[in-house]
């Protein structure tokens, strides 16, 4: 069993990484510490706090209260679960058939891909599609846009690329055609960039609020980000406060609004933060399956 050696630079770079991590951890926990905290003890954390003062469910209470938080709740959910499945699927399928040896065509597909990687277009050109295809105010505008993205078709082709050839040869020897493939040899062999590209995607339409401000204009289309931006960006409390039943109680003059924005901010952290331990988890073993054994 070797053992490692001590030395001043692991060290120094062992403190380094530890200061990047806490510069991460301690927002984090303290926007979590506020959202917890007791409305009237918040005024008692300060920055560097990453325990409660005292606890209460109150913020939650509120936030999730609202009729409209859970709308969006579930418009976020359906348009990262159902639109990254899209993603992965199309990334996947386009990129095996662009890595087929015999396609016709294959110099200018590409050239015609990366031309639109580089130069992308507009939000009025963009908006124009959308509406053309009567998909404005619609969830499946959100699904559908964007569903591949050239970058992560780029790295999934060199993935596909590393699959013995001898395999398809022989899945094909044995009467498989393209589709049987792809299901039943790429899909399998490819665990590792489809868990890599699906989290890139799953978080780029997560945080996606922009184009959903854009083209989802009806309060039951809306998105948790778009709300989530009102409150805490633009400070529009009406919009998160305004149907919650605790204003019956008179208990809505007793919060503190900067932990209702930490709760918010809590709630939209909470799923996506949920996935990378899923991913990591999957991550890990494939690069376990995948090693070299002689």
């Amino acid at each position: 069993m070797s053992v490692q050696k001590f030395s001043f630079t692991k060290l120094v770079l062992g403190a380094i990484l530890i200061l990047i991590s806490l510069t991460m951890f301690v927002p984090i926990m303290n926007l979590i510490a506020k959202a917890f905290s007791n409305p009237n003890k918040v005024h008692m954390l300060h920055g560097y706090d990453i325990l409660p003062k005292g606890f209460s469910f109150i913020n939650f209470q509120v936030v999730l209260s609202n009729p409209i938080v859970g709308k969006a709740l579930m418009n976020s959910l359906f348009i990262t679960i159902v639109g990254t499945a899209f993603s992965i699927f199309f990334t996947t399928i386009t990129a095996y058939v662009l890595t087929r040896k015999n396609l016709v065509g294959k110099t200018p597909i590409m050239i015609f891909l990366i031309i639109i990687m580089i130069f992308e277009p507009g939000i009025v050109q963009e908006y124009m599609v959308i509406k053309d295809l009567h998909l404005l105010d619609n969830l499946w505008a959100m699904v559908l846009y964007r569903t591949i993205n050239v970058f992560y078709l780029i790295i999934m082709m060199r993935f596909i690329e590393e699959i013995p050839d001898s395999l398809v040869e022989a899945a094909k020897i044995d009467g498989a055609g393209h589709m049987t493939v792809f299901m039943r040899i790429i899909l399998p062999l490819s665990r590792i960039p489809l868990l890599t590209i699906g989290m890139f995607y799953a978080v780029a339409r997560w945080n996606e609020f922009f184009k959903s401000s854009i083209f989802l204009s009806s309060r039951s289309n809306t998105v948790l980000q778009v709300l989530l931006r009102q409150f805490v960006v633009e400070g529009d409390t009406t919009t998160l406060v305004g149907a919650a039943d605790l204003m019956k109680n008179n208990h809505i003059a007793q919060l503190d609004f900067s932990s209702l924005k930490a709760a918010t901010i809590v709630i939209a952290m909470v799923p996506i933060l949920m996935l990378y331990p899923i991913i990591l988890k999957h991550y890990t073993k494939g690069v376990m399956e995948g090693g070299v054994k002689e």
